[in-house]
């Protein structure tokens, strides 16, 4: 029967327009603002007391709790605007002290019901609303700091491997690596070997007392090599921890000589982001210490889970978490969490060389964790804030040495498995080649987001109060089915974005526009097609098919050369672009599915199957 789809294509259509209602209908439930509490260190679990006390120092100052959300190792708190998120944060770290971690988050206010099925709302870019702006600063000193000692203990354990008698070997603060040795022959077979491995220092030979001495220093260009690698190599490490985050669009890129920026739109967990992020996560594996080690060979560091236990170790590393080469997580013969390690080349290599001659002694996994205290003090009057960097160290592991190792290690011991996975995360992600420290964090514009926000909801609504005053004038009856296929066309490209978890920037508002002015245009294509068989004398009937079969490939080639410039922009462009790109494509399936199907439908419903003698659809009537 002309103009009429079997009872299967509707239902399918009313499928499809259902599931785009339920999973668009999250972006009418605003975020709400909210401030995050996490522990500091991975595992730490929030109470129902800790809550009270921040909720309490709220309610102190005079800010509104609108609500609180607890889990096991977070809580978020709610409270009814930006300007009210903005004073918590601090209020809320002063109340409960470095032990906690509380940043700035938007909260979903999203039913439960809407939940339970996995519908979500859109994220939107930091050009909009919900996003947050690191600033952090590499610490170069300790960078170069680092690289010494490990070049130390490299060639301290050739030295060994050659028999060569040393007396000891030290970093100094002006960048040099001071070797001290017994005899003249020692330090002049210990030159040979240095300079032949280890060209990048400059060596120099002297002589105090009975110390046969031999420094090694490295030039300024060393140096400053040193610091650009470090840098790169973190930037590198970051973009693996956010690409393990999960965030859509991220901007990791530096500033100036020793500074990060890290920008994070649509992220949900902040207080992870910036614990994941700034964590140095590194790790030193090391001998303990035999019972006759003299004290300046040796340190003696607390273990993580029982700080009043100690235990002694060797100063030199064998190898670092920058030899990691994979971790993964989990479960030893006691159903307790563990981290696999795979080292790379050289670290096998390193590993295989100090375990070779210690097998029954105990390796200690040695954890490094950088981070910055804040204290606050009122000073004639005003509170001042003050900030201090500490390094904490502690044994995560110590075991004994059963055979000689390789590259493959265990890590035990762990408190969680929320633990392990983190710490897995973060050295599959790479080790940090330098500590770094948050100089800066803030939620991107608020005030500019909103602007934002409002500028481009006001030009989709006008853009769309104009089309739909168009078609309804010029097409009619036509027209307004047209208007609703629109308005159908929206709402799934809103189903759509929000099911792929796509971030929503304001390029990405131009192309909804873009996609109301194409999604029409077909329809104007198929209504002046019809016009066009009327003014030829085909019945209604005939003219209704005609306009839809015939258009149909006009509109699909323009569509689809429109679709493949958006997949060059989304696999060429960055950022913004992409997001542009996304919201294009998706417009673009969604207006040729509203406006050849949708529109059809209705069509359909209205006049097929029955004996029509005119159409409204403006300009000249037909008659049967």
């Amino acid at each position: 029967m002309l103009n009429k789809y079997p009872l299967w294509k509707n239902l399918l259509i009313l499928v499809v327009l259902a599931i785009g209602f339920v999973y668009a209908l999250p972006n009418v439930f605003p975020d709400d603002y909210a401030v995050q509490i996490t522990g500091a260190r991975s595992g730490t679990e929030i109470g129902q007391a800790t809550v009270e006390r921040a909720t309490s120092a709220l309610e102190e100052a005079g800010i509104a709790v609108k609500g609180v959300d607890r889990e096991e190792r977070s809580a978020l708190i709610r409270v009814n605007s930006s300007e009210d998120q903005l004073e918590a944060r601090p209020v809320v770290q002063q109340a409960l002290g470095d032990e906690y971690l509380v940043a700035l988050n938007m909260a979903e206010s999203t039913p439960e019901w809407l939940k339970s099925v996995g519908a979500g709302p859109m994220k939107l870019g930091l050009d909009l609303r919900g996003g947050v702006h690191f600033l952090l600063e590499v610490d170069m000193e300790t960078a170069v700091t680092q690289r010494l000692e490990a070049t130390a203990s490299q060639i301290k354990g050739e030295l060994r491997e050659e028999r060569i008698r040393y007396r000891g070997g030290d970093v100094s603060d002006d960048n040099r690596i001071l070797m001290s040795f017994r005899a003249e022959q020692d330090r002049d077979e210990a030159f040979d070997l240095v300079r032949d491995s280890y060209n990048e220092f400059l060596l120099d030979e002297r002589t105090e007392g009975d110390d046969f001495l031999l420094e090694l220093s490295l030039s300024d260009e060393e140096v400053q090599q040193i610091e650009d690698y470090a840098i790169e190599q973190n930037l590198t490490t970051i973009r693996n921890r956010v690409n393990e985050l999960g965030v859509a669009e991220p901007l990791v890129q530096r500033q100036g000589s020793d500074r990060i920026i890290v920008e994070l739109p649509g992220v949900q967990d902040t207080a992870q982001a910036k614990r994941v992020l700034g964590a140095t996560a590194n790790l030193e594996f090391r001998l303990a210490a035999r019972q006759d080690a003299p004290e300046s060979a040796t340190e003696t560091y607390p273990f993580r889970d029982e700080p009043d236990r100690t235990a002694r170790l060797e100063r030199d590393v064998i190898v670092t978490g920058e030899n990691v080469a994979n971790a993964s997580q989990s479960f030893d013969e006691n159903g307790m969490p563990q981290v696999n390690i795979t080292l790379d080349g050289v670290g096998g290599d390193l590993m295989t060389r100090a375990t070779r001659n210690a097998v029954q002694r105990s390796m200690a996994v040695l954890f490094i964790e950088f981070r910055t205290e804040t204290e606050q003090e009122t000073v004639d009057g005003e509170v001042v804030t003050r900030e201090e960097r500490v390094v904490e160290r502690s044994i995560i592991s110590l075991a004994t040495i059963q055979s000689t190792l390789g590259s493959s290690f265990r890590i035990t011991g762990l408190d969680s498995i929320h633990e392990a996975s983190e710490l897995a995360l973060l050295l599959r992600a790479g080790a940090l080649a330098a500590p770094m420290y948050f100089v800066q964090e803030r939620t991107i514009g608020p005030s500019l987001g909103q602007q934002n926000i409002d500028a481009g909801f006001m030009s989709v609504v006008v853009g769309f109060i104009l089309v739909l005053l168009f078609m309804a004038v010029f097409y009619r009856a036509f027209g307004l089915m047209a208007n609703v296929a629109l308005t159908l066309n929206l709402m799934l490209l809103l189903a759509c974005m929000s099911i792929i978890s796509a971030t929503l920037t304001l390029p990405g508002i131009a192309g909804i526009v873009l996609t109301v002015g194409m999604a029409v245009d077909a329809n104007v294509l198929i209504f002046e097609r019809i016009r066009e068989e009327l003014r030829e004398g085909v019945s209604p009937q005939l003219a209704i098919n005609a306009g839809y079969s015939r258009a149909f490939v006009s509109i699909v080639d323009a569509n689809i050369t429109t679709f493949l410039v958006a997949i060059i922009l989304f696999a060429m462009g960055s950022g913004p672009v992409k997001g542009f790109a996304v919201t294009l494509s998706i417009g673009i399936v969604t207006s040729l599915f509203t406006a050849l199907v949708v529109s059809r439908a209705m069509v359909n419903a209205i006049y097929g199957g029955r004996k029509v003698e005119k159409l409204s659809i403006g300009g000249k009537l037909a008659h049967d």
